[in-house]
């Protein structure tokens, strides 16, 4: 059972999409896990509201979409909360990483990731182990595989902690 966004308080955070169809897909990844979905503009595309509903499909309605104008409104914003970054120049394998509540999963753009000053800023950083000749998963794709790895330690940890 996945808990409620009132339960582990994750957030998904993508900054600066380039893709619309996968801006799309984390929308009805976040809706379907009841996560929040910030988006950090500037996007690499147009902000049409009819085809980003069709590529969500019926869970744009539902989902909770958080646009900021930039990345220091973002930062404004959720100051007080661990950004992790979702990095292929990251070190430690996300299935090592201790994910808390709270926790505010980024995902860097399609083509760049995030810039090196933005990389610098964030300490915690995972990457998902992938074959050599493998570059990078699809944005999306890394969305799902990471937030489902955390929401399933959180709720692991809520478990233990009603068993003590």
């Amino acid at each position: 059972m996945i808990k409620t966004e009132a339960a582990h308080s994750l957030r998904l955070a993508a900054y600066q999409p380039d893709i619309p169809q996968n801006t799309g897909a984390l929308i009805r990844l976040c809706a379907g896990f009841d996560v929040p979905l910030d988006l950090i503009e500037p996007f690499g595309f147009i902000w049409d509201e009819r085809k980003i509903k069709n590529s969500a499909m019926d869970y744009f309605d539902i989902a909770k979409i958080h646009r900021h104008a930039s990345w220091d409104r973002f930062c404004g914003h959720y100051a007080a909360r661990r950004l992790v970054l979702l990095s292929t120049k990251a070190s430690v394998p996300y299935t090592e990483f201790r994910f808390s509540p709270g926790d505010i999963l980024l995902l860097g753009r399609e083509s760049a990731g995030v810039p090196p000053e933005i990389h610098a800023q964030i300490p915690d950083r995972v990457v998902i182990p992938m074959a050599p000749h493998a570059r990078s998963f699809n944005i999306a794709m890394a969305g799902a595989i990471i937030l489902s790895e955390a929401l399933r330690q959180l709720q692991s940890q809520q478990l233990q902690g009603r068993r003590l």
